[in-house]
C-alpha cells in the first residue's frame, strides 16, 4: 500500500470511529430507540449522505456500537479471569464484571442486549454484524476456557455439562438478571429487596450450581 492509500485508509478509519463516537453520545442522551441518523450526522459534523457511505442504516451503526461494547467486555473478562487461580472464582469475577459493564457502559450494554435478541444472518450478514458475532464468540471462549479450567482444578463439578453450553446458560442467566434489576427495580423493592440484593444472590446461586456437590 502506497503512502496516499495509507493516508486515505487512516482517514476512513478515523471518520468511522468519529461517527461511532457521535452515535454513542447521541444514544447516551436520548437512547438507542430515539437515536436518528440525522442526529448522528449533526453530532459528527458531516452530511447525512456521507454518513450513509460509512453505515448502511441505523441497525448497521448499532452493530458497530455493539462491536465496541463486546471488545470492552472481552477486556473486562480477560482481566477478571487473570486475577483468579480457580476456574470458579474466575467465572464469578466475570459475572461481577458483566454487571459493572452494564452499569458503567449502558449504551454498549443496550446495543449488546439488542444483538442478543437479533437473529444473525451468519456469513451473509454485513461486516459490522459479522464483527459482533465474532466479538461474542471471543467473549464466550474466555468463559469456556475458565469453565474447563474449573473442571480440571476441581472448583467446578465434572458433571456440570459441556463447557460451551454452560457458558451460554450463564450468559443468558446473567443477562436476564441484569435486565430484571434494571427494568423492575420498583417491583423488586416492593418485594422487600433491591437490585443489589438480587444481583448478589444471583451470582451466589450460579456459583452454587457450578461448585462440586
Amino acid at each position: 500500500m502506497n503512502h496516499i492509500a495509507e493516508r486515505r485508509q487512516e482517514e476512513r478509519e478515523r471518520r468511522h470511529a468519529e461517527i461511532i463516537d457521535a452515535a454513542e453520545a447521541v444514544a447516551a442522551q436520548v437512547g438507542l430507540d430515539a437515536m436518528t441518523m440525522d442526529e448522528v450526522a449533526r453530532n459528527a459534523r458531516l452530511s447525512r449522505a456521507l454518513l450513509y457511505v460509512y453505515f448502511e442504516d441505523k441497525p448497521d451503526l448499532v452493530f458497530a456500537i455493539c462491536q465496541r461494547g463486546l471488545e470492552s467486555l472481552r477486556a473486562r473478562f480477560e482481566a477478571a479471569a487473570s486475577r483468579h487461580d480457580s476456574g470458579l472464582a474466575a467465572i464469578q469475577a466475570m459475572g461481577a464484571a458483566f454487571v459493572d459493564f452494564s452499569r458503567e457502559q449502558p449504551v454498549h450494554y443496550d446495543a449488546l442486549a439488542r444483538f442478543a435478541r437479533h437473529s444473525p444472518l451468519g456469513q451473509d450478514g454485513a461486516a459490522n454484524e459479522l464483527a459482533c458475532l465474532q466479538g461474542g464468540d471471543s467473549v464466550q471462549r474466555i468463559m469456556v476456557s475458565c469453565i474447563e479450567r474449573g473442571i480440571v482444578d476441581g472448583s467446578i463439578r465434572a458433571n456440570v455439562g459441556p463447557p460451551g453450553l454452560v457458558a451460554l446458560t450463564l450468559w443468558g442467566y446473567m443477562q436476564g438478571i441484569i435486565q430484571l434489576a434494571t427494568t423492575k427495580a420498583a417491583i423488586i423493592e416492593h418485594r422487600g429487596y433491591d437490585a443489589a440484593h438480587l444481583i448478589d444472590h444471583a451470582l451466589q446461586l450460579a456459583a452454587g450450581a457450578l461448585a462440586p456437590r
